[in-house]
């Protein structure tokens, strides 16, 4: 019972640790999902901002452009020197404008490749407005189908139209980086939410698993206490019996020898049948005596205090001098025929207990089989196992209550006028226990009864070589 709480306990234990280490797993994924997409958002308003400056730059440079283009044919119509000048300024600005859009343009190789190509078109634009100035100085004036006139409209064109193929392609990174955040942002969500229920899963059976844990400790300890009171009781009982089969030896002891005196001295001047009074009395005090024992062995093994200390034992002079025994307490008579087969003399045995048992099964094989029949008793020694065996050609066990006998004050309902407490069979299961071995029981009603006892033995080398 004890192990297999400790086993039930260290399993729900560990379940406990597996939801809760889930939970705490689950948690911590959904902060590493919300902290990167947290992570991809600002780097998304980055690049937003990034592109939107960009955008802005692009602006300005096709302002400065248009400016630049305004004040130039302001100068060759009013040939206004202040406006060369000021155009002059707008260009040097324009120059610092593209050296900002280098480095956003820089991961971008399409981007930069198109910057390129616009500062190129704008220093072959500042190439021929140099040629035209210089031509509209000499001649003072510029007709608009010159030649420098017509590559000048041409590379204003061209301008543009890598200013405006720029601005697409940011516009176009824009919407796209709009539309991954908005993605990002609902699959953080519908994350968060999952992990955030799973993680309230995970919690929740992580209660439900400790609430059922407390309500077992409390079950375990309500065990625990009535295991203690029984124990005590157990206890008690040992003390009570204790005391009376004390206070009962004494007497019935007196008895028995009062009782087998008066037999030896009237043998001689009263007849035998006469005697049968005395001879009763003896079996009823020994019988009296064996149900003693039989309570007392019980109530110490109910409370723990009976044990099986093995020894070497000797075993055909142990079961002789237990036929004798036997065959003594016996009101008649009876044959026991005895049997030895084996390699082994001696066996590691409890000899109290092991005789307890023994007697009890010859007992009840006497007392349920008829006068007539024999007793086999039958001992197998071997270096790993002694075996015992008792048959009889009694009355038999009836099927349904083989599993039954075993139990204190049970007694078969054939067992008719024959005399007993039905404590027998029980000292014998208490004993075969405490040695950990195996009782068989073959049965049938009117046929006989076959009792065998197997016991392991240790493998010692001390016990090898005792033969």
């Amino acid at each position: 019972m004890t192990t297999f709480g400790a086993l039930k306990w260290s399993v729900e234990r560990k379940w406990v640790t597996a939801a809760f280490c889930l939970a705490l797993l689950l948690m911590g994924l959904v902060n590493f999902i919300s902290y990167q997409n947290a992570t991809q958002l600002i780097n998304s308003a980055a690049q937003v901002k990034q592109t939107h400056e960009i955008l802005t730059a692009l602006t300005n440079v096709s302002e400065a452009l248009t400016d630049s283009e305004a004040r130039r044919w302001r100068y060759f119509l009013l040939n206004d020197r202040t406006e060369l000048e000021d155009y002059n300024q707008v260009m040097q600005s324009l120059t610092f404008q593209l050296e900002e859009l280098r480095q956003p343009l820089a991961d971008t190789p399409a981007q930069e490749q198109r910057l390129d190509a616009l500062e190129n078109l704008i220093q072959q634009r500042q190439f021929l407005f140099e040629q035209s100035t210089a031509l509209y100085q000499q001649r003072n004036s510029l007709p608009a189908d010159n030649p420098l006139i017509i590559q000048t409209n041409e590379n204003q064109a061209r301008i543009r139209q890598i200013i405006t193929e720029l601005q697409n392609e940011e516009e176009q990174l824009l919407q796209s980086q709009v539309e991954q955040s908005q993605a990002n942002s609902q699959i953080r969500m519908a994350i968060e939410n999952l992990g955030n229920v799973l993680a309230f899963a995970g919690l929740l059976s992580v209660y439900v698993l400790l609430y059922r844990q407390m309500f077992k400790r409390q079950q375990s300890e309500q065990i625990q206490q009535k295991l203690a009171q029984e124990k005590e009781l157990g206890e008690l009982k040992l003390q009570f019996f204790s005391m009376v089969s004390h206070e009962f030896r004494t007497p019935l002891s007196v008895i028995v020898g009062s009782a087998q005196l008066l037999q030896e001295n009237l043998r001689s001047v009263v007849e035998p049948n006469k005697l049968k009074n005395l001879t009763q009395i003896q079996a009823s005090a020994k019988l009296m005596t064996q149900l003693l024992n039989d309570i007392l062995t019980l109530a110490r093994a109910d409370a723990g205090k009976l044990q099986c200390k093995p020894e070497l034992l000797e075993i055909q002079f142990f079961c002789l001098n237990l036929i004798e025994d036997v065959q003594l307490f016996s009101e008649q008579p009876r044959t026991i025929k005895f049997y030895k087969y084996g390699t082994r003399t001696y066996a590691y045995l409890d000899e109290k207990l092991i005789y307890s048992a023994l007697s009890n099964l010859l007992s009840n094989a006497i007392k349920y089989s008829s006068p007539e029949s024999a007793i086999d008793f039958t001992v197998i020694c071997e270096p790993d196992i002694v075996i015992f065996e008792v048959k009889d050609q009694g009355i038999g066990i009836p099927e349904d209550e083989q599993a039954a006998i075993f139990e204190p004050f049970c007694r078969g309902r054939n067992v008719g006028s024959a005399t007993g407490s039905g404590l027998g069979m029980a000292v014998v299961k208490r004993c075969l226990d405490l040695h950990q071995g195996e009782l068989l029981l073959e049965s049938q009603v009117g046929a006989g009864t076959i009792f065998t006892i197997r016991i392991s033995q240790p493998d010692q080398i001390g016990l090898r070589f005792i033969i």
